[in-house]
């Protein structure tokens, strides 16, 4: 795991927020923190949890993934393979076993390539 870039971090924020144009108030209220703590985090004085920066990318409606890798919770790999992961496991169409296939797939493919996989 690699310490966290809050510095980075609350520039990206900052502009994913003015992209949604949203402002300060309106994404503190929509992700459930105060206002003070989320300018906090965008000046890089506030290191936020993982749980925190879910809330912030459910309200900006971008990846949690997104912003573990750019607090460097994630190296871009990781958050590769999670998103795959998350795709393949939202498919509506598919059955629980199809999705669970497709997995076994996508990791035995990975494994080839010479990629851990996290059941190794």
């Amino acid at each position: 795991m690699v310490s966290l870039d809050v510095g980075g971090l609350g520039e990206f924020l900052r502009e994913q927020r003015r992209a949604a144009r949203l402002s300060l108030r309106q994404l503190a209220d929509a992700a459930g923190v105060s206002n003070p703590y989320l300018s906090q985090i965008e000046r890089g004085l506030r290191k936020p949890s993982a749980e925190i920066l879910q809330q912030l990318a459910k309200a900006l409606r971008i990846s949690a993934e997104t912003l573990y890798v750019q607090a460097g919770i994630l190296d871009e790999r990781e958050r590769a393979e999670a998103e795959t992961r998350a795709v393949l496991l939202a498919d509506p169409t598919l059955t629980a076993r199809q999705k669970e296939v497709l997995l076994q797939i996508y990791d035995s493919f990975r494994r080839e390539n010479g990629i851990p996989v996290e059941d190794d």
